[in-house]
């Protein structure tokens, strides 16, 4: 691609991190990486992608410092998970923590875009400051937006660099309460379901094996899988059918302790007489589901409400420091 020239060759056209990466043969996060000067990337690469920009007419930093200056009066709410057809946008993450956001903003004044990282990243809106719902898998997605140069806040968990405004959970310590819910219960051969390159399931993961320290229960498995019903219950399955057996299982959202129950049901034991099984979350569906799934409550509602806040307040300018939320174990038959 020739210099200062558009992704389809037009000498007028913006070019875009993806064209940095082209140009350059590496991944678009590592431009956004290196843009924002995240630690991870090398100084050599870090100043290889800074020249190349340059000398491309990159400016997205440069309109972005245009915008805060203009005042848009208006807030982008990018969220960071893929719609499928096993995990529509229309679940309770992220619907709970927008209404939350909506809520705030719409009683401040201002207007708010919704869009997804993709999108955000290859057509940034004009708007004054960013909430992010969901830092990516090794925090790439916070990484991305960082590097606009923007006023932002993140949902999720405090693994990025110091100054980063997070809102999130207390996962760890819901991770400990998941831990003696089935420590309470007998149970010692205990299955861990969840990602755990999402730095929220990571700390969810070591609360609970903090909390099992010095009992005699134990993790006899531990599966990476989508934050889906879907990814539970084919876990869960495959294991059974292999004769692995466990009595006890923490799941990292409640979607996938309802796919397990189904599994371990469909293999003929019982939940909770022979498998206890504790989610994340405590989403609406917990409740009605058979048996009632004992749950993590997370409160959405007002972490929307504190991520609106806080991106308004570093917008105009006010000191503002990371929220972690408490969470509450809630015991049903599960």
């Amino acid at each position: 691609m020739a210099s200062g020239t558009g992704p389809h060759g037009g000498g007028n056209a913006r070019p875009t991190m993806a064209d940095i990466a082209k140009e350059l043969g590496v991944a678009k996060i590592t431009v956004s990486r290196a843009l924002s000067s995240h630690s991870t990337v090398k100084d050599s690469t870090r100043k290889l992608i800074r020249e190349t920009a340059e000398r491309m007419g990159y400016r997205l930093n440069v309109s972005a410092r245009n915008l805060r200056q203009q005042r848009t009066r208006t807030i982008a709410v990018v969220i960071e998970m893929a719609p499928s057809h096993d995990r529509l946008m229309s679940e309770p993450y992220p619907l709970s923590l927008l209404g939350g956001i909506m809520q705030k903003l719409t009683g401040a004044g201002q207007n708010m875009v919704l869009t997804t990282i993709d999108l955000f990243a290859e057509h940034p809106p004009s708007t004054d400051g960013v909430i992010l719902l969901g830092q990516g898998v090794h925090d790439d997605a916070a990484a991305a937006i960082e590097a606009m140069g923007l006023p932002y806040v993140v949902w999720g968990a405090a693994h990025g660099p110091p100054e980063r405004i997070v809102v999130g959970s207390d996962n760890r310590a819901g991770g400990r309460l998941a831990a003696d819910y089935l420590l309470g219960r007998g149970r010692t051969k205990l299955l861990f379901l969840g990602e755990t390159q999402h730095g929220e399931v990571e700390d969810r993961l070591a609360g609970f094996e903090a909390g099992l320290t010095g009992s005699d229960a134990g993790i006899v498995n531990r599966i990476a899988c989508a934050f889906t019903a879907a990814a539970g219950r084919e876990a869960v399955s495959r294991l059974l059918d292999q004769g692995r057996m466990f009595d006890g299982i923490f799941a990292a959202n409640d979607a996938i302790a309802m796919g397990a129950i189904e599994a371990v049901e469909a293999h003929g034991l019982a939940v909770p007489a022979d498998v206890s099984v504790v989610g994340f979350d405590d989403s609406p569906g917990a409740s009605i589901f058979s048996p009632k799934l004992s749950s993590i409550r997370q409160d959405w509602p007002v972490g929307g409400e504190l991520l609106a806040q806080k991106v308004l307040d570093l917008v105009a300018g006010h000191t503002v420091v990371s929220r972690v939320m408490p969470v509450e174990l809630i015991i049903r038959e599960s």
